[in-house]
């Protein structure tokens, strides 16, 4: 069995090479020629740990190619996997011109059959409208109905741990419909991923429309519990309480479980604003309003501005002069994304309250500056007070407070002796509470986490020449007579 790619974007590129590495043999689509250039000379144009690796070997094992050759991606593959973006409209609804288009396209080419895989991320309804669309294309040429059949399989792939989720998945979801090619359908899917269920299956059978939900239930339902994690953080703040511990106390319940309960300064990236929203659009075409979600998108929204309203709070909202140095940008570590990164908002803001920004990531700057330039096309000259260096400590040099967006390894075990040296004002808002309160009150260092009993740092003021703090984090301890273990 072959198989096409149709959209070599993250999810195309990672499905691709990790059916490869299984012993397909793949080509993948895409109309961006320079991209096609790109890849065949083993460029790959996003950062994902391991994808390189995989596709150079697979590439020199003949594998797996790449192409702009409609025609001859069409011919290859017995399965045909859909794999272009569904960016959002403007109410927030998925844009589904490029699936669409796609399925025309197929339609237009399909001779013999075909197996049409919806793997992007799409609302309920989509498998209709690509079967719709290849229909038409097939009737204009007098080719029967029976041609192909559309499944839903939709990807669960975090970035920065892709290869991973793909070659190691909890779950597989596959979408079939009652029709004349079902059973087809459904020996070739299971051919497919025959290497994942030898030992147990894996497999979730399903119909298409539960398929569909299922990706975006499942992403609103995680984006649920960051959000409530964060409003539980700044109540604990305002209440003396600790959310690491909340954290351990209600992830040891079994039906809780630890993840996605760590509390932050708010989610990002490609999947969890986008499905959020697009569940919503959903929801309001059927009469329906998805309040929790909702809450949650608001609440993240909030929370993304967290840390400057607190260094508003300490320092006063014009911050023209002052310096402040940004450790990640990326929406999450181990990736180059900046798609909706709460760094876009922390910096735009700092901007145009007049601050200096200076800001490191260990892969991301490049796509950083970007982004930036996109958010601040109507005041082009805020970035000239912007800049990305090459080193964490270079950021750091001058700078009246510090602000961790993301979690990197690289972060978290840092020099805190240089880094009280390099800074003017030695002061860390830690937006992913990677950092120990007490013990960088200890070394006299101010700190503020998200819930991480922020009441011993809430007394801190700011001298008019910034050079130190009038009263230290360890003699605040001291006088309260708090710790950390308390």
């Amino acid at each position: 069995m072959k198989v096409t790619i149709i959209g070599s974007g993250y999810v195309g590129l990672v499905t691709g090479a990790c059916l490869s590495d299984l012993g397909f043999k793949v080509v993948c689509l895409d109309k961006d020629e320079e991209k096609i250039r790109r890849l065949q000379a083993g460029d790959v144009p996003i950062y994902e740990p391991g994808l390189k690796e995989l596709l150079t070997r697979n590439c020199a094992e003949g594998r797996i190619l790449f192409t702009s050759d409609v025609c001859e991606a069409i011919e290859h593959g017995d399965v045909l996997f859909i794999a272009v973006g569904t960016p959002p409209s403007e109410d927030g609804s998925a844009d589904l011109g490029h699936v669409v288009d796609v399925a025309s396209m197929i339609g237009r080419h399909l001779n013999d059959f075909k197996l049409v895989v919806n793997k992007s991320t799409v609302p309920v309804g989509t498998a209709d409208l690509v079967r719709a669309a290849i229909a038409h294309e097939l009737s204009q040429r007098d080719l029967p109905y029976e041609l192909f059949d559309v499944v839903s399989n939709p990807e669960f792939l975090k970035e920065g741990a892709a290869i991973d989720d793909f070659m190691r998945p909890d779950r597989i979801v596959i979408g079939v419909d009652e029709g004349v090619n079902k059973a087809k359908s459904n020996r070739m899917m299971g051919d497919l991923y025959a290497s994942f269920n030898r030992h147990h299956s894996r497999t979730v059978w399903m119909d298409v429309r539960s398929a569909e939900l299922t990706k975006y239930a499942a992403n609103a339902m995680l984006a649920t519990r960051i959000s409530f994690m964060n409003e539980i953080a700044n109540l604990a703040d305002e209440l003396g309480a600790d959310v690491e511990y909340i954290r351990r106390g209600i992830g040891a319940d079994s039906r809780i479980g630890h993840s996605f309960l760590y509390a932050g300064c708010g989610y990002g990236g490609s999947c969890f604003p986008k499905d959020t929203r697009a569940l919503m659009s959903t929801a309001r075409a059927h009469g329906k309003v998805m309040r929790l979600v909702s809450a949650a998108e608001q609440v993240n929204g909030d929370q993304k501005l967290l840390l400057v309203n607190r260094l508003v709070q300490r320092i006063g909202s014009d911050l023209t002069g002052k310096k402040l140095a940004i450790w990640g940008l990326s929406f999450k570590p181990n990736t180059d994304d900046m798609r909706e990164a709460t760094s876009r908002v922390v910096i735009r803001d700092l901007l145009t309250r007049g601050a200096h920004v200076s800001a490191y990531d260990p892969v991301a700057g490049a796509e950083a500056i970007l982004a930036l330039r996109t958010d601040c096309q109507d005041q082009p000259e805020l970035l000239d007070r912007f800049e990305v260096v090459s080193e964490d400590m270079q950021a750091l040099k001058g700078a009246d407070a510090l602000m961790v967006l993301t979690e990197w390894k690289v972060f978290h075990n840092p020099d805190f002796q240089l880094m009280k040296k390099m800074m003017r004002c030695p002061f860390i808002l830690d937006g992913r509470n990677l950092y120990n309160p007490e013990t960088l009150s200890e070394l006299g260092i101010a700190y503020q986490g998200v819930g991480r009993r922020n009441d011993l740092v809430q007394l801190l003021t700011f001298n008019d020449s910034h050079d130190s703090f009038p009263v230290t984090p360890a003699s605040i301890t001291q006088e309260l007579d708090l710790s950390v273990d308390a």
